[in-house]
């Protein structure tokens, strides 16, 4: 927390007399009012704990090198962690491109300067939207939670409704940032899921004339497939909502795209899609939707397509519908947009190119072979069972009798594996992907095996720490 008295020397809004005009401007009394909606809990309470300043730029090098020493890569120990961020292979081409200086270094650009990354983009809006089987696909947003969010405040604004149905499993992060986005004019309702996928009678009873949206995850927070989309569509369109689906487009080489079984607004993470799992993940969220102007115009991200020139038969790129952003009406605009994940969208332009058709399909083969072969092996482990019995893409959920979630990652982060991600007290998110071999699913079987047979975890972990 800064103190009202300090001023920076770079930054001249710090003095106090620009501190107290900008206060007064917006109506607060101090700027802890701005932090008001940040649960107690989440902050820090304190000043940040900095070391003194160094006083050559060597010791400040060292001092950060230390730092990024603690880190461990997935790429260096056998990782089976998902929920939101994930391990594909990543082609050599996508980096040698998005590398090159013209992208790399580009910020928003304009016709006059930039039409090459104006065409990369419109590249990728079209290549996502046939992965999708949708006719409209934005420049991407900051991340997928971002991305759905906006899917359901288009919903709001297009139904004049204040209630979405929340009918899947979502990431609780995710969760998180759509109920910040949206608590202001939509109110979130949760109908709990069935063996992990949509209680569609549930959803049919709470529809309502106040719903704008049915919202679906597929694949699920615990990579549970939704096999009752149209059904859901239908009901929902019935009632007059819209359905916005969540998703990760890694599957649709082989599974049927939301689009066609009803979906309305589609969103979702591009991150799976040739872009590094890193630290954290690179982030872009993409919006897709039909030709159809209702929808279209609702959408505020960007929009590149083909414009004629002055020389006739020409064509080059531009925004379409710019009239729609708030770069044209600021304030006014419907929704704020910054600064777009664009290089993600051109890293994802190439790697679709790269992968084609057949290419996805086959991935999406693999996938859905891994992640089943995973399912029986870990489920053949007395002590381990499987959460339900929906199709499962990537990522499912086990259930521990004997031991903790939180005991199984510790002994098994000794042994260099990371099991995946806990989600409940007994309950373990595993996530394979195709790099995930046999093998490395044999050896997670193996070591879950000794887990659940030992009769101490914490004493399993501290024998393979000494070993």
């Amino acid at each position: 927390m800064t103190s009202d008295s300090f001023v920076h020397p770079y930054i001249p809004n710090t003095a106090p007399e620009s501190r107290a005009a900008m206060l007064a401007a917006v109506g607060a009394a101090s700027t802890d009012e701005f932090y008001a909606d940040v649960p107690a809990a989440l902050r820090l309470g304190r000043p940040l704990d900095l070391p003194a300043p160094f006083v050559a730029e060597q010791d400040l090098a060292r001092h950060v090198r230390g730092l990024l020493a603690k880190n461990r890569s997935t790429q260096d120990r056998l990782s089976f962690l998902g929920a939101g961020v994930y391990n594909h292979y990543v082609p050599a081409v996508v980096d040698e491109v998005i590398g090159r200086s013209e992208f790399l270094t580009a910020y928003a650009g304009e016709p006059y300067e930039d039409h090459g990354r104006f065409q990369a983009l419109f590249q990728y809006q079209s290549l996502m939207a046939e992965l999708l089987a949708m006719d409209v696909v934005n420049v991407p947003t900051y991340d997928g939670y971002q991305a759905t969010a906006t899917g359901l405040a288009m919903s709001g604004r297009m139904t004049g409704r204040s209630r979405v149905l929340v009918a899947s499993d979502v990431l609780p992060a995710k969760l998180s940032k759509v109920q910040d986005f949206v608590r202001a004019h939509l109110a979130l309702d949760t109908v709990p899921t069935v063996d992990g996928t949509v209680d569609v009678a549930a959803v049919v009873a709470a529809l309502a004339d106040d719903v704008a949206a049915v919202w679906v995850e597929t694949p699920s927070a615990t990579g549970a497939v939704e096999a009752a989309l149209r059904e859901i569509a239908d009901a929902a369109h019935a009632a007059g909502a819209v359905l916005v689906v969540g998703t990760d487009p890694i599957g649709y080489g082989v599974l049927t795209p939301p689009a066609l079984a009803g979906a309305d607004i589609v969103t979702g993470d591009i991150q799976s899609l040739g872009l590094h799992q890193w630290f954290g993940g690179a982030h872009g969220g993409f919006i897709a939707v039909h030709d159809d102007p209702r929808f279209i115009m609702e959408m505020p991200s960007r929009l590149f397509g083909l414009a004629t020139t002055d020389v006739p038969g020409e064509y080059g790129f531009g925004d379409v519908a710019y009239d729609r952003t708030s770069f044209a009406h600021r304030e006014e605009g419907k929704e704020w947009v910054g600064t777009a994940a664009a290089l993600w969208g051109i890293a994802v332009g190439v790697y679709l190119s790269l992968m084609g058709p057949a290419g996805m399909a086959e991935l999406g083969e693999v996938l859905l072979a891994r992640t089943r072969y995973a399912q029986r092996a870990l489920a053949a482990v007395p002590g381990i069972t499987l959460d339900d019995d929906a199709v499962h893409l990537r990522e499912f959920t086990v259930t521990f009798a004997d031991v903790t979630a939180a005991e199984v990652v510790t002994a098994l982060r000794a042994q260099g594996i990371e099991p995946g991600v806990v989600v409940d007290t007994h309950r373990l998110l595993v996530c394979v992907t195709e790099l995930t071999s046999q093998a490395d699913i044999d050896r997670l079987a193996s070591a879950l095996a000794a887990v659940a047979a030992s009769d101490s975890p914490s004493d399993l972990a501290a024998k393979e720490q000494n070993r």
